[in-house]
């Protein structure tokens, strides 16, 4: 490969984060979760950003 990470789709964001797809739309309708982009019907993700996001998350547990 030539250094560029894949795209992620909702069940691979779903998969690393530990969470339903069906979390992570509802998510995405709630505006929280990490951004992701709509690329005509699908909605995809920077590798990078999910795990960006995941790390602004606070330590402290509701």
């Amino acid at each position: 490969m030539n250094g560029i990470e894949k795209l992620w789709g909702v069940k691979e964001v779903a998969e690393y984060l530990g969470i339903p797809v069906q979390t992570l739309y509802r998510w995405r309708c709630h505006g929280y979760g990490p951004p992701g982009r709509r690329m005509g019907k699908h909605v995809r993700y920077i590798p990078n950003e999910v795990r960006s996001w995941v790390a602004s998350l606070r330590d402290e547990v509701a």
